[in-house]
């Protein structure tokens, strides 16, 4: 799955990005807990140089909690990277709460001691949909941030005084332009981190049902009621189009309103607590990266020197 959807802001707040770099104490990249590896924009590992930076793996009651422990075992093994478990639903007050222990964190990773004159300058970032102004609005007590559940709502740096030393640099949600890892294509979609417009539903909903196939069966069967697990995507939209009534003229499925309903229920967390990726799929698909660039260098040369040959 090819996606095309880059926003001229997120190009422009880019840009901004690496200009008010050198003011910045340590850098809050939000995360979504279900792909953490995903939802984390690479970007940030070619700036961030030795800055200190803590990841917030957000939506965590949505995802497998498990594999979030396992995850945040994993993405501190890095220098200077510590990490959160928040969510942000009020119903689940352990977690929530979680989120208003980030200033506490900021000052224990960048003390403030006599010779510091100044508050502390917290970057403050995530991709679209991941849930950002919800937690800006939380830790400044009031709504300051615009909310929503579609990508890219902020648009605009913000400077936001939180008192207590800690001042946090908001910007717009942003991809990047050109996401190589199919599958983490296809993650970013399933959650809602990428608008609708720019991606097939039929696509989408056939990638996530075959990976909850094999990881998460017994979500599918209960949720469903399906009497035995379905041999494969195909089969199990067919057995719960007909369930739920997707079906058009001629007894033909309906694939493109049952693949949203069932998208919408793995985002909204009606089919319970999953996530979609781990370490160990990351290290994988990041040698599969690897070797895809080096096929596309290859080719890339192998045009260069077609193109000096026919010149002399």
């Amino acid at each position: 799955m090819q996606i095309q959807w880059y926003p001229g802001h997120m190009y422009k707040a880019s840009k901004e990005l690496k200009k008010i770099l050198p003011n910045v104490d340590l850098l809050i990249e939000i995360l979504d807990a279900r792909i953490p590896f995903s939802s984390e924009n690479p970007m940030l590992a070619d700036i961030r140089g030795d800055k200190p930076c803590i990841k917030v793996l957000n939506k965590s009651d949505l995802a497998d909690p498990e594999t979030t422990k396992y995850w945040q075992s994993f993405l501190e093994k890095d220098k200077g990277v510590k990490t959160l478990a928040v969510t942000n639903q009020k119903t689940h007050a352990h977690h929530f709460s979680k989120a208003q222990a980030l200033p506490d964190l900021c000052r224990k990773m960048i003390p403030i001691g006599k010779n510091r004159d100044r508050a502390i300058h917290a970057l403050i970032m995530g991709i679209p949909n991941v849930g950002k102004s919800t937690i800006i609005n939380t830790l400044a007590g009031r709504t300051i941030a615009k909310t929503g559940n579609e990508p890219a709502v902020t648009k605009h740096q913000q400077r936001i005084d939180l008192g207590n030393g800690i001042v946090l640099l908001d910007t717009p949600g942003m991809l990047w332009p050109n996401i190589e890892n199919q599958n983490s294509g296809y993650r970013l979609a399933s959650t809602g981190a990428i608008k609708d417009t720019a991606l097939e539903y039929e696509d989408v909903a056939s990638y996530l049902a075959e990976y909850l196939l094999k990881k998460y069966p017994e979500r599918l069967t209960e949720r469903y009621q399906l009497d035995e697990i379905p041999r494969d995507e195909y089969e199990f939209f067919n057995i719960i189009g007909k369930k739920r009534g997707c079906i058009r003229a001629g007894n033909h499925l309906d694939l493109y309103r049952i693949s949203k309903i069932f998208v919408t229920e793995f985002r909204d967390g009606t089919l319970g607590e999953i996530t979609l990726e781990t370490p160990e799929m990351m290290k994988k698909e990041i040698v599969e990266v690897n070797k895809i660039r080096e096929i596309k260098a290859a080719k890339k040369e192998a045009r260069r020197a077609r193109r000096k040959s026919k010149k002399k």
